[in-house]
């Protein structure tokens, strides 16, 4: 079974760009579809993109449609969060995810960004 951990994260300047990371290990990572999503106190987790097995297919949340990008590479065991035009709205902990024909769900530790106006 994989196991997911998130790294990038940090603080950054509105309008600036942040890639995420997300490292499948421990498992068969093209047995997962992948994506994101995020949270902030006191509210519930947003779904940002998803990216199916052969990464041919990916979705992104109307809410971030057109900054935010979604890819992996099968061979690294990896899946990237690009983040464009960063506004503080977009602070929040950020989640990777593995699933496994919705059956087998997997989170990451969750990596922490700041966005500062």
């Amino acid at each position: 079974q994989v196991q997911l951990a998130e790294s990038g994260g940090g603080t950054v300047q509105a309008g600036d760009s942040l890639r995420l990371s997300c490292v499948a290990s421990g498992g068969t990572f093209t047995q997962y579809a992948v994506g994101w999503f995020r949270q902030t106190p006191g509210k519930e987790r947003e779904f940002l993109a998803h990216v199916w097995r052969s990464g041919s297919s990916t979705y992104v949340a109307e809410s971030v449609y057109g900054r935010f990008s979604i890819s992996r590479d099968n061979a690294r065991n990896t899946v990237w969060l690009l983040m464009n035009n960063l506004e503080p709205e977009d602070t929040a902990v950020y989640f990777c995810y593995g699933d496994h024909r919705g059956w087998d769900i997997r989170w990451g530790q969750g990596t922490q960004v700041t966005v500062s106006s």
